[in-house]
């Protein structure tokens, strides 16, 4: 058995899978989000190491057999998260997650240097500004910094006393020379830092260390289950679903939205705010687009409502017969790509008396998909554009929400078959490389398709449109933020 561990914003989800690669047992456990300001979003790391064990417990009370078999454990987590430990290596201050906006003149700064070693924008949702800004605003914590982790190292720290962290996960902290896939000692000391801060660097596919042995003993695990080097979420998902070779890809509903797809070289675009990060596999890296609030606005408005997300877009039924007339702008904690805007928020436009609670969830579901559009578009100006997108994530349950999609990407959008393919499963599966030494291209293959949802062509001029009008009101939005 192989097992993957995705710390996630909302929570930790643990996956058995076995030598096949069938899922034979999974847990989760929630987390909750603190906002102690706005534009700020913080996470005690105690709590993620609190999910851990209640999901660990609860495999070990369910399926006690399977997880005595476990050979590996392979990590995924969200990535960017400022984890500030001391010399004892205890949590100074809750970590600063990815969707945090405190740091916007931190990455203006940083920005500079950012293009040129990382190839990637200075955003104030990455590691490097967060340490700017706790240096100039927490000075005393950070004088006690003794090392900086991303939130699944802080969980391989625990698990096995080991301080690590792969390429594709530290590529996101702005502190990786991603083309070299080595630290740079420059975005160092832009930030205060040097190496002895760091984590040593691995690839996704590598041992990292050995399971603690009061931990085995607890769970009931061998002695010799080995930890893999994991990768961040979206590396990781792509592993999930074999997005693992040059021009394949995948779509991500999850709290943000991501379109992914993989290079087999460093192709740098941070013209367009477009993420150019190592991949978790060895010797590849990915690109990315990130929405930054997509089944998140879909809770947002559920929350509004007193509904479940759930409900609301299943109230569109199956497939849409055309765009809104209705423009939402889903900023709700600003946005990544194409604008790199963390001041700007979100806003519906076009709102007459006749509308309701549907229309309302039609123009969210396609405010989505038209800021994914924007991503696409981002990341095929220097890539080929896929042929089709895997689709992974909480929204892709939904086939309204798919079929809108496809149809505003113009691209088809597959389904897997078992909606467990994302990051935990990755995570498994890098896992499951690491302890037997296989080949990742033949571990980390496509899933079985249930369907695949082709765009609907006599719709896709109306959206084309209707993604057109959407666009011209970003300037006006932006214009009214800095009134």
């Amino acid at each position: 058995m192989y097992l993957g561990l995705d710390i996630g914003t909302s929570s930790v989800k643990g996956l058995l899978i076995d030598e096949s690669q069938r899922i034979v047992a999974s847990q989760t456990a929630p987390l909750d989000v603190s906002r102690p300001e706005p534009g700020w979003s913080e996470q005690d790391p105690a709590e993620w190491w609190r999910a851990v064990t209640e999901v660990l417990d609860e495999l070990a009370e369910t399926a006690p057999a399977q997880l005595a078999a476990t050979r590996s454990i392979g990590l995924s987590g969200q990535m960017h998260g400022a984890t500030l430990l001391d010399a004892a290596d205890q949590p100074l201050r809750p970590c600063i997650l990815w969707n945090d906006g405190r740091a916007s003149v931190e990455a203006a700064e940083l920005s500079d240097a950012s293009e040129r070693v990382t190839g990637n924008l200075a955003m104030p949702g990455f590691t490097a500004p967060k340490l700017l800004w706790v240096q100039r605003h927490e000075p005393d914590t950070f004088a006690l910094i003794a090392t900086v982790l991303l939130p699944k190292d802080y969980i391989r720290l625990m698990l096995t006393g080991e301080k690590a962290s792969d390429m594709s996960d530290s590529a996101g902290t702005l502190w990786l020379a991603t083309a070299d896939r080595e630290w740079s000692d420059e975005m160092l000391r832009r930030t205060g830092l040097d190496r002895s801060h760091m984590p040593r660097l691995v690839e996704g596919t590598d041992v990292t260390g050995t399971l603690l042995p009061t931990l085995a003993s607890r769970w009931g695990m061998a002695r010799d289950v080995v930890v893999a080097g994991g990768g961040g979420d979206n590396a990781a998902s792509g592993a999930g679903v074999g997005a693992v070779s040059p021009g394949s890809g995948f779509i991500s509903l999850g709290t943000s939205g991501v379109i992914f797809i993989t290079a087999d070289r460093y192709r740098a675009n941070p013209a367009s705010a477009v993420h150019t990060f190592c991949h978790a596999i060895p010797g590849t890296w990915h690109q990315m687009g990130v929405t930054l609030s997509a089944a998140d606005s879909l809770e947002w408005l559920a929350r509004i409502t007193g509904d479940s997300a759930e409900y609301l877009i299943d109230e569109l039924g199956d497939e849409p017969a055309g765009p809104s007339t209705i423009r939402f702008l889903p900023y709700l904690s600003g946005e990544r790509t194409p604008h790199n805007d963390v001041a700007v928020r979100g806003a519906f436009v076009g709102l007459d008396q006749r509308h309701r609670r549907r229309d309302l969830t039609q123009a969210v579901s396609e405010g989505v998909a038209f800021a994914l559009k924007d991503c696409l578009d981002a990341l095929t100006a220097p890539l080929a554009p896929p042929r089709q997108l895997i689709a992974v994530g909480g929204g892709s349950r939904s086939r309204y929400w798919l079929s809108v999609i496809a149809t505003v990407l113009d691209l088809p959008i597959a389904v897997p078959a078992d909606g467990s393919v994302g990051a935990a499963f990755g995570a498994a599966r890098l896992g499951l490389v690491a302890a037997e030494h296989a080949d990742p291209l033949e571990v980390c293959v496509s899933p079985d398709i249930r369907e695949t949802i082709e765009p609907i062509a006599a719709l896709t001029d109306a959206y084309s449109s209707a993604h057109a009008a959407y666009r011209e009101v970003y300037p006006a939005l932006k214009s009214a933020a800095r009134q």
